[in-house]
């Protein structure tokens, strides 16, 4: 069994790559953590724990780094493919009256998040993560199809692997009001260590491993038109989510998580009055996210 000390310094390093974001473009890092959650249980402390017939809820906000993607647009008098597509989140400016108003908490990127423990590790939860997608303005790409000359914009003709320089005033897709991956959580808790009088602060490990559907808010500008806010069920996604816990009192927990997958888009509706229009890619990503919570049993664990 591991020593105290081992314990120790896996969470130190585990809180300490949590301080940055530069460790997203690292994904040595996240093979390394992966792997050292999966063998969680050969940390753990206490012989005693059991998670089973407790409830969980939480709320909290994330940022997310997307790997490079070739985004296909087909609509009325074009076929394109934008290749090697560059996006980024687009998280909101920390404000108390925007992040604690009722009213305005969805406006962020956030994750919400409500779930059961049906054995002494094991549970299962719904929720959805709220992310945003925005293409990059000014990237190079290598555009490959076919746009009609009578489209009125400056990309027209056919194209085969051509590089050209994107401009917001041109071309523009984002799915900024809503690139919401609503999924379905299996995962297994593991007690690393209490502390403190009667126990009020124990350190728990998460890992689950998730699927589910994506429910697109899309913003499509081309062709001279500007379309915001069309709505679509637009694919699915497959993720990992390894995760940290600090737990008050067994009842308060502030949670540190890393989640990091894949997800296809198989038919984004990009104009909300024609339904042949529409765009498709599939990308990677990778999400760290800090989440405030409470979990409570309303039986005894048998």
């Amino acid at each position: 069994m591991s020593t105290k000390k081992e314990k120790f310094i896996f969470a130190s390093y585990f809180f300490e790559m949590l301080k940055s974001f530069s460790f997203l473009k690292h994904s040595s890092v996240l093979v390394l953590m992966i792997f050292s959650l999966i063998n969680l249980e050969a940390l753990s402390q206490t012989d005693d724990f059991s998670a089973k017939n407790q409830f969980y809820f939480y709320w909290g906000y994330n940022r997310s780094a997307y790997t490079k993607s070739d985004l296909t647009c087909v609509g009325p008098g074009y076929n394109f493919t934008m290749n090697d597509l560059q996006a980024s989140d687009n998280p909101e400016r920390f404000n108390p009256k925007v992040y604690f108003d009722p009213k305005k908490i969805t406006i962020p990127q956030f994750n919400c998040r409500i779930g059961y423990f049906f054995g002494d590790h094991w549970g299962v939860s719904l929720g959805y993560d709220h992310m945003k997608y925005v293409m990059n303005n000014k990237q190079t790409i290598r555009l490959t199809g076919h746009i009609d000359d009578t489209i009125n914009t400056s990309w027209t003709g056919n194209y085969s692997d051509q590089e050209m320089l994107t401009n917001t005033k041109y071309i523009h897709y984002e799915n900024s009001d809503g690139l919401n991956y609503m999924r379905i959580e299996v995962n297994r808790v593991d007690e690393l260590l209490r502390k403190g009088k009667n126990d009020w602060f124990k350190l728990e490990s998460q890992l689950g491993i998730a699927s589910g559907f994506m429910l697109s808010f899309n913003d499509f500008n081309f062709a001279g038109l500007h379309t915001r806010k069309t709505v679509s069920i637009s694919g699915y996604g497959l993720s990992i989510h390894p995760g940290m816990r600090a737990l008050f009192f067994d009842h308060i927990f502030l949670q540190a998580n890393l989640a990091a997958g894949f997800i296809h888009q198989t038919r984004v509706q990009t104009r909300p009055d024609n339904n042949q229009s529409f765009a498709f890619q599939k990308f990677g990503y990778i999400s760290p996210e800090v989440v405030f919570g409470c979990k409570w049993r309303f039986k005894r664990k048998t």
